[in-house]
């Protein structure tokens, strides 16, 4: 059984998203029962809900739909990794609400949508490191040729878990392995960074791309970070863009077909479940 450790949903009807209007293949309802149907057949037995840039002023309310969604009888929802804003003042207030909340189990800001320096600075990485101790994740949603500046921010951080989405969106379509694994390398010497096998599918050729082209980029990954250090996620509905979430699971299953029993069980769920305490 799989932990699907990164969904978004989409409720426009209740939360804004302004970045949708430039994505039109996924500026649509994207909503948890269709989800859960797909999620009951393709063997999926838990999820965390990804943050998906709502609205700043919405951060909140996005919390509040993951919480309804929890609460509801044979809910697959087991928390959230909220929106923030390290590079705010008000993020030291903004942690002590989130704590209060028990369905939030880390949180996100997508770096490759800002300026660069963003998270060079000392008031997000001083931010980030407030995360110390807390139990509270952050994850890291970065190009390529944005890995060395989060290896600052991680250096920064010993003592909060990164977790790397996406394999660190490499360029599948384009080739480019060994600029992307550079960066990788560097990212696995720190202890304190997992990574997340996820959302693959939609950095190949969207017609042609086939396992032969995944493989090297999630076995480098997972040889990297050793099985102890990574986790599942579906990207869901952004795998729609390579095939949909059928599709990624079963890439998933062939792509790990040669794993031992102790390793796809890691991967699949276990260390979600330790790593966010589920």
């Amino acid at each position: 059984m799989l932990f699907d450790t990164h969904l978004h949903l989409i409720y426009p009807e209740r939360l804004s998203y302004p970045w949708l209007a430039d994505v039109p293949a996924l500026d649509a309802p994207s909503r948890f029962d269709s989800y859960t149907v797909l999620a009951g057949r393709l063997g999926i037995a838990g999820c965390l809900h990804m943050e998906v840039d709502v609205a700043e002023s919405q951060i909140a309310a996005e919390t509040d739909l993951v919480e309804e969604l929890m609460a509801a009888p044979g809910s697959l929802m087991r928390g959230a990794i909220s929106s923030c804003r390290p590079e705010s003042e008000g993020f030291a207030a903004f942690l002590e609400a989130a704590q209060d909340r028990a369905a939030i189990k880390g949180f996100r800001r997508v770096l490759h949508v800002v300026e660069d320096a963003l998270s060079t600075t000392p008031l997000f990485r001083d931010n980030v490191k407030r995360l110390s101790g807390t139990g509270l994740t952050f994850d890291l949603c970065v190009l390529p040729r944005q890995h060395g500046i989060v290896v600052e921010l991680v250096d920064h951080c010993p003592d909060v878990t990164f977790i790397l989405d996406h394999c660190g969106v490499p360029d599948i379509a384009g080739g480019a392995y060994e600029s992307w694994k550079e960066g990788l390398l560097r990212l696995a010497e720190r202890p304190n960074v997992m990574a997340k096998i996820s959302g693959v599918v939609a950095y190949g050729d969207p017609e042609r791309w086939s396992l032969a082209d995944l493989r090297p980029y999630v076995e480098t990954t997972a040889a990297v970070f050793g099985p102890d250090r990574l986790v599942w996620g579906s990207d869901s509905p952004v795998c729609n863009l390579g095939g949909g979430l059928p599709t990624w699971v079963a890439a998933t299953h062939a792509l790990t077909s040669g794993w031992s029993e102790a390793e796809r069980a890691a991967l699949y769920a276990g260390n979600a479940r330790r790593i966010w305490n589920l």
